[in-house]
């Protein structure tokens, strides 16, 4: 989204298109990190991502700084925020996911809830379920 650029002109982002093709086939691939609540991860999420939301949850876990990060959320706004404080904590490869989530999934690109592929996205709210066709929102965990 052009409104998340505007707001966050210091964070790197990368297209859907270039993350799916080092997913595909780079043989270090970035590693995703989903900035959403447990709740909208459980409903789906990219394949291979963690849900951390926190800079001091990276650290927990163990991730190196030199490693490349794609971060995201619903549209990019969590995301954009938790790459700017990567970067001021020393993580140097950070990207924001461009129109996040919810892009991702329009442009046909696979999604995952307990290692199964899923067409359902969890919006965030009603605001932005419009930005997906009523039939992929689901505001709650898969069953």
């Amino acid at each position: 989204m052009q409104v998340v650029r505007i707001q966050f002109p210091d964070v790197a982002t990368i297209s859907s298109q270039d993350v799916a093709r080092q997913l595909a086939g780079d043989p270090s691939p970035p590693l995703m990190i989903d900035t959403r609540e447990p709740r909208e991860y459980a409903v789906s999420h990219l394949p291979g991502a963690l849900n951390l939301t926190t800079v001091n949850a990276i650290e927990q876990a163990g991730i190196a700084k030199d490693r490349p990060l794609v971060v995201y959320c619903t549209v990019g706004y969590r995301s954009a925020d938790l790459a700017r404080e990567l970067n001021a904590a020393g993580y140097g490869q950070v990207a924001n996911l461009e129109g996040s989530i919810i892009q991702w999934h329009n442009q046909g690109n696979r999604l995952v809830a307990q290692g199964q592929s899923v067409e359902k996205v969890h919006p965030y709210d009603n605001i932005w379920g419009l930005l997906l066709n009523p039939a992929d929102r689901s505001y709650g965990i898969p069953k």
